[in-house]
């Protein structure tokens, strides 16, 4: 009777971290943050749209391997305030907290959004803005800024996975994407954000965990 209750008490270990792995692994997966801004920033959408100070949710929405899909949520996730198309850029350190870069602005106005990096990885997502908005603020920055056509700022998310991508100048000269986005070291070159799911692998071990608390429940009832 005591062997029974062990193998009742593992079986429902198994099941407990077979749904809870799945929601861990969802937020590492989709990079979902949520983070509260004490003043108005700017991020890429039609025109300059600057979103008041607050709390929001930031998710990886579809990761490829040279661009990304980013969404900002409302602090409940009831709204999305703006689909964003990001490069994959890369640090040379990565940080134990999540790291938004900004370009500093004047006295008094918002400062834009350009990069955001998840904890603990050296992988992070290089915003792009609507081409027009891009040259205002790489005359701001006095840097060239990542670009996309204007007359898609507001495109679907599957016209973002395909549109032409470039980097602008101050002068409005059209400059390599590489002349924003960081390079990795030749040997991480080929080493991408890792997008492939776990869930897979999670299902398997609570399978074999499953059949082991049976077989031994098995050989119980025949030693009884």
């Amino acid at each position: 009777m005591k062997r029974f209750k062990v193998v009742v008490m593992f079986s429902c270990f198994v099941l407990a971290a077979l749904v809870i792995a799945p929601q861990v692994h969802a937020d590492t997966y989709n990079k979902m943050t949520t983070m509260t801004f004490s003043e108005p920033f700017e991020v890429p959408g039609v025109d300059a749209q600057v979103l008041p100070a607050g709390t929001y949710v930031f998710k990886l929405l579809d990761s490829m391997s040279d661009r990304n899909i980013v969404q900002i949520f409302n602090a409940d996730q009831t709204h999305v305030y703006t689909t964003i198309l990001a490069i994959p850029n890369y640090r040379l350190k990565p940080t134990d907290k999540t790291v938004l870069t900004f370009a500093e602005r004047g006295a008094g106005q918002p400062e834009a959004i350009k990069a955001w990096f998840y904890p603990g990885e050296t992988w992070g997502q290089e915003f792009v803005y609507p081409k027009r908005r891009a040259i205002e603020l790489a005359k701001i920055f006095n840097e060239p800024v990542l670009a996309m056509p204007v007359e898609v700022a507001s495109a679907p998310i599957e016209t973002l996975k395909t549109i032409r991508l470039e980097a602008v100048r101050p002068t409005g000269e059209e400059v390599p994407v590489t002349a924003v986005v960081q390079a990795p070291p030749a040997e991480v070159a080929q080493a991408l954000p890792h997008t492939a799911s776990s869930l897979p692998l999670f299902a398997l071990i609570g399978l074999l965990s499953l059949c082991a608390g049976f077989t031994l429940l098995i050989l119980t009832k025949r030693t009884a």
